[in-house]
């Protein structure tokens, strides 16, 4: 699974979301995570922006801080291929990038339309709510 950057700062932002589900699965190896370099760079610099940091009550070394941990449990990926450009922004690159590089099953958005290029590469494009949802339907047939 991949989370896009916007479902990190839903996660930090609120404590009682889906995102915040998913950011503590992934702590608890609950799913493996995959992360890459240029993706978590690309967490670091919008979660440290100063109107997250202050709706989240944290500071950047506590978010540096979760995002190190994070690297810990998540599956690192090297992409292998570059897919760029191929979505409108490229950020959603780096996010599919990692996705198709790591052989991701779930992508997780807000913004599934951004994504639609990516969902004809066999890989799902779902929202945090959904892929709960999924999660637990695993979680139920093992």
């Amino acid at each position: 699974m991949v989370l896009d950057t916007a479902v990190m700062v839903a996660a930090l932002r609120s404590a009682k979301g889906a995102s915040r589900q998913l950011l503590l699965g992934a702590f608890d190896r609950r799913f493996e995570l995959l992360l890459s370099v240029p993706l978590l760079i690309e967490y670091e610099a919008v979660l440290t922006r100063k109107e997250h940091l202050k709706a989240a009550g944290l500071k950047s070394a506590e978010v540096i801080e979760l995002l190190d941990g994070l690297a810990i449990v998540a599956e690192r990926v090297v992409p292998s291929f570059l897919w760029r450009p191929l979505l409108g922004d490229p950020n959603d690159d780096m996010v599919f990038e990692a996705a198709l590089n790591g052989g991701a099953d779930l992508l997780v958005t807000f913004n599934k339309q951004d994504f639609r290029e990516a969902a004809l590469r066999n890989l799902r494009i779902v929202s945090p709510g959904e892929a709960l949802r999924l999660l637990g339907e695993f979680y139920e047939k093992k």
